[in-house]
């Protein structure tokens, strides 16, 4: 990519990652990429870096508008290894003793993660910073999602540097909001359901903040995916309605099979979540990432999930979906198990224990089927699913 001028003297100077798939274990269907922005002012700032296979990438994008080594400030809002892993060979570039902008906690954790001994310059919120025409202002979001992670504030462009949040793991050459002809909100929920979603509460506080503090945003950069020029209180008013976790009348029916039996069990409660009206899909871990059923997850109210037992315990693969929902801490859930059996059957038991750690309302025991359905056993499975769908 090249640099895009996003305001006066302002660019991205970013690039794309088109062939990554997969980010901490949750699926990038559409790679994803890592922003980084140049401010050319009297003092030449550029805020954040990208991933260390792509620093000369960086660094040739920076060369197309001024000579590296002309930078004269670098400001990290977050150390995470997709932003500062190229950090080193851009210091290297512009100069070791250049000042190096972060949190307190970004100073900590960057010398944990590189050795050379760089010319910090830890902030707190409310500091600020001049780099002549323009100047800096710095709020800590601490947990949103590391410890170091902050926002960098363009007042006088009302120009947002928000790191990680707000952003999508989305790879293109659109590069604003108004160029998309695709819906990007769903890439920023997904984002959000399997990054953001642990510190819901945390994104609340911090919307109060900027509430309180009356910043008027024009335009928000994250780094990664698109920018939000057009409307950036969409991508605001969004993730105030999913750090609620307001839900929707809807249900995710997660499961996965071995001959099927539980397949059928789980399309008899989807069908029964629909008698009442209920908006709901099947979702077999065999065709959907963990990811994208996490993506559904986050504003549905009922979660159901179903296993065959296997070896006296659950199918490895909702083994795996629960683990990693469990980590995700959502809320405001209606919960229920389900699950087919040879001679043992303890997957129901050990998946209503899972959904009770995670404070889900179990309201049914569950449906328990040895070997194959039969009408009745699929009229009970229907049954559960009305149940549920009353409840929501």
């Amino acid at each position: 990519m090249k640099p895009v001028e996003i305001a006066k003297g302002i660019y991205d100077v970013g690039v794309n990652d088109w062939n990554i798939m997969d980010f901490h274990g949750h699926s990038t269907h559409c790679g994803s990429s890592y922003n980084a922005f140049l401010i050319v002012d009297e003092k030449i700032a550029l805020i954040d870096a990208v991933k260390k296979e792509f620093a000369d990438e960086l660094i040739e994008n920076i060369s197309r508008i001024v000579d590296p080594a002309q930078i004269d400030i670098v400001i990290s809002n977050h150390t995470e290894m997709d932003h500062s892993g190229g950090l080193a060979r851009v210091m290297h570039r512009i100069g070791e003793t250049k000042p190096l902008y972060c949190s307190k906690m970004g100073q900590k954790n960057l010398s944990l993660h590189y050795p050379q001994h760089w010319n910090y310059h830890p902030v707190e919120s409310g500091e600020t910073l001049s780099l002549g025409r323009h100047t800096l202002s710095f709020m800590e979001t601490r947990m949103l999602h590391w410890p170091d992670s902050m926002f960098t504030y363009l007042q006088d462009e009302k120009i947002l540097f928000s790191s990680d949040a707000f952003g999508q793991h989305y790879a293109g050459f659109e590069k604003f909001d108004d160029m998309m002809t695709s819906d990007i909100m769903v890439h920023a929920k997904k984002y959000f359901a399997n990054i953001l979603l642990p510190y819901a509460p945390l994104i609340l506080k911090l919307l109060d903040q900027v509430a309180a503090m009356k910043l008027d945003i024009r335009m928000i950069c994250p780094d990664h995916g698109i920018l939000w020029r057009k409307d950036p209180g969409k991508i605001i008013d969004a993730y105030a309605r999913w750090g609620r976790q307001d839900t929707l009348r809807k249900a995710v029916v997660v499961y996965d099979t071995m001959w099927h039996s539980t397949e059928r069990m789980a399309n008899a409660i989807a069908a029964g979540l629909n008698a009442e009206g209920v908006d709901v899909a099947p979702m077999s871990l065999k065709k959907n990432d963990r990811s994208d059923i996490m993506t559904e997850v986050l504003d549905a109210r009922a979660v159901v999930v179903g296993s065959p037992t296997l070896n006296n315990g659950l199918f490895p693969t909702l083994g795996d979906f629960l683990t990693y929902m469990k980590g995700l801490k959502p809320k405001n859930k209606i919960g229920a198990a389900f699950g087919s059996y040879g001679w043992s059957g303890e997957s129901v038991k050990l998946i209503t224990q899972e959904l009770e750690a995670m404070k889900f309302e179990v309201i049914d025991p569950g449906v328990r089927v040895q070997y194959i359905p039969n009408a009745a056993a699929l009229d009970a499975c229907f049954a559960l699913g009305r149940k549920i769908g009353r409840a929501i």
